[in-house]
């Protein structure tokens, strides 16, 4: 099975990453906007679609369409805001708008301050945060350290097998100028990190940073009127978990392997054809779940497959070549787009992974929901 694009990515853009005081959130949101029509060659006048995506507690204005519209100065015919708005999120609904006919030519923009800002994330979030903060579980990194546990307890998986999420990314990190954390980290180094939350350490979860990401999606027959290369979106899938806690094992998060079966059905791809993966990665627990539920792996093999350097440069299977949200920057998966483009365009200088042409940018709002996206500068595959 064969599917043809319709719409594709035809610019980019993202600012400094890290602590940037004295900017608003919207302000970002902006700055990476004009880098990425400056990345397409086009003006903000071709642009009739927008989406956007609220900052976390970060304002009420800040992320919303009419906020970003009004700084940007675009009356586009198709404007949405989405809550939890990260990268493949907003990407399948600027899709669906260009697909449903609302929009021929999308900008969607993300901008944060949480850092400089000071927002605080060590509480409950979800439709199941009360029965979360009566657990104990004030924080997204203690479920993902029961997580970890539950792997190990099934699988053997250890810690010394996850810490490689770490050291891998780190070592993509080092040679992608953006990223906040580019110092060498060693296996021996990951391990001698204190516990946060056992058995992770610092380097399994993100450091929260300021900054801004853009992405322009247009028409699939429209693609080679801009600058770039285009990317074309092959395949999109989505699946909720909403019953969180009432399914089964869900802190294995078991329907991240539906989205996996529904993606691979309708875009025609394999988890062989994959050259390079982007895996959201909160914590670096779900590297290795998501490993094991989009086919790369076999359930329990993520632990070895890991350790084996497969995931490192050089690797059989390059994941997150930015360095992540693990050493990049916090950013909602929005860089790890980024960067699937660049590197799918050729673009990603001394990262580059030889003769990439397939992507998987696969994304997890938590315990509750998922997308994932395949892409390519193929039209079809």
């Amino acid at each position: 099975m064969t599917t043809k694009s319709r719409t594709a990515i035809v610019g980019v853009g993202a600012t400094e990453q890290g602590e940037i005081p004295g900017e608003s959130a919207n302000e970002l949101a902006v700055r990476a906007a004009v880098l990425a029509l400056a990345d397409a060659g086009i003006s903000k006048n071709e642009i009739d679609g927008l989406v956007t995506c609220k900052s976390p507690r970060s304002g009420p204005d800040a992320g919303t369409d009419e906020a970003v519209g009004s700084l940007l100065g675009i009356n586009p015919a198709f404007s949405s805001t989405l809550e939890y708005g990260a990268g493949a999120f907003s990407l399948h609904l600027a899709a669906m708008a260009i697909m449903a006919g609302l929009a021929n030519t999308v900008l969607l923009t993300f901008g944060t301050n949480q850092r400089s800002n000071g927002v605080v994330f060590s509480h409950a979030v979800g439709g199941s945060k009360d029965w979360s903060s009566i657990a104990g579980l004030a924080h997204e990194d203690q479920s993902a350290a029961m997580a970890a546990r539950r792997h190990m307890y099934l699988y053997g998986t250890t810690e010394e097998q996850l810490g490689w999420v770490s050291v891998a990314q780190r070592e993509w990190a080092a040679m992608n100028p953006l990223a906040i954390f580019r110092e060498p980290m060693t296996i021996d180094d990951y391990l001698a990190q204190p516990y946060m939350v056992a058995p992770l350490r610092r380097a399994d979860l993100t450091m929260i940073s300021d900054g801004g990401a853009a992405v322009i999606l247009t028409r699939a027959d429209r693609a080679g009127e801009f600058r770039t290369t285009p990317v074309h979106l092959l395949g999109l899938a989505q699946q909720s978990a909403l019953r969180t806690t009432e399914n089964e094992d869900n802190v294995l998060r078991p329907w991240i392997k539906d989205i996996a079966g529904r993606l691979y059905s309708t875009s025609g791809a394999r988890p062989e054809d994959i050259d390079i993966a982007y895996l959201q990665d909160a914590t670096s627990v779900w590297v290795l779940q998501m490993l094991e539920w989009y086919g790369f792996v076999g359930a329990g093999e993520g632990g070895p497959f890991l350790a084996e350097g497969h995931t490192r440069p050089g690797g059989s299977l390059p994941v997150n070549t930015n360095g992540g949200q693990l050493s990049e920057a916090y950013m909602w998966n929005w860089l790890q787009l980024r960067e699937a483009v660049v590197q799918l365009r050729g673009e990603a200088g001394e990262r580059q992974v030889k003769d990439a042409r397939v992507a998987l940018h696969a994304q997890t709002h938590d315990f509750w929901k998922g997308a994932a996206t395949i892409l390519s500068t193929s039209e079809e595959i």
